[in-house]
């Protein structure tokens, strides 16, 4: 018979701006990365950049790396009793990982990655790294003197995989403002492929075949289509 199945917890973001449109006006567009084809979950649909919650992006360590959250407020904002906080890291982590946007700024200094090529191949060099495992994500944060911007974090909907599924995961569904500057690029690993796209784009590319999303993540991009502005949904998710 099969053995017990773990729920992992998980962390995804919708990443949102707003750009010109044919119109005058403008669109409001959500970054989606193309999960690896071989990957064991979900291989090769476009989904938010986001993975599973790791004990290290929680704690005492998290909590001093981060500003505008605590974590008794980010817990009452799950229902836990603590360590809600891991989420809004673990979010920002798998962005920088998955996407090569952070979610972050140096204390008293310039915004991050806009535009300094030296700064720019540092971090990818990071990147690398912190994917590979040989780097911490939370040294990295200490080391370049960052603080996590979680306080532009919001929680938007939660999500738990069916029952019957080879891996179920219990994830929380976030969103927020891209970083201005910044270049998303996926990480040619767990991802293969990067757009931003309208959520109604991205519903219609899904519907005539060209694409594939998950209903989880059909039903959030229904959600963020109902704004016209990534300020009005960022007004309403918080």
């Amino acid at each position: 018979p099969p053995g017990p199945v773990e729920i992992r917890p998980a962390a995804t973001v919708m990443l949102v701006r707003d750009t010109p449109s044919a119109s005058g006006g403008t669109t409001l567009e959500v970054l989606m990365v193309r999960r690896n084809l071989r990957s064991d979950f979900v291989g090769g649909a476009y989904v938010f950049p986001g993975g599973a919650v790791d004990p290290l992006d929680g704690g005492a360590e998290a909590e001093a790396s981060c500003t505008g959250r605590t974590d008794a407020e980010a817990s009452a904002l799950l229902g836990f009793g603590s360590g809600g906080l891991a989420y809004w890291v673990a979010v920002v982590r798998e962005t920088f990982e998955e996407a090569g946007l952070l979610l972050a700024r140096r204390v008293g200094g310039p915004a991050l990655l806009a535009g300094d090529p030296a700064e720019e191949a540092r971090f990818a060099a990071e990147r690398v790294a912190v994917n590979g495992g040989t780097r911490r994500f939370l040294d990295l944060c200490r080391d370049e003197g960052l603080l996590l911007t979680v306080g532009d974090i919001h929680y938007f909907a939660h999500w738990v995989t069916p029952r019957g599924a080879p891996r179920r995961y219990d994830t929380r569904f976030f969103v927020a403002a891209a970083p201005p500057g910044q270049i998303a690029a996926h990480d040619a690993g767990e991802t293969i492929a990067d757009v931003w796209i309208s959520p109604d784009d991205a519903l219609a590319r899904h519907r005539a075949g060209e694409i594939e999303i998950i209903f989880p993540t059909i039903r959030n991009l229904q959600a963020i289509g109902r704004f016209a502005t990534s300020t009005e949904l960022l007004g309403a998710a918080e």
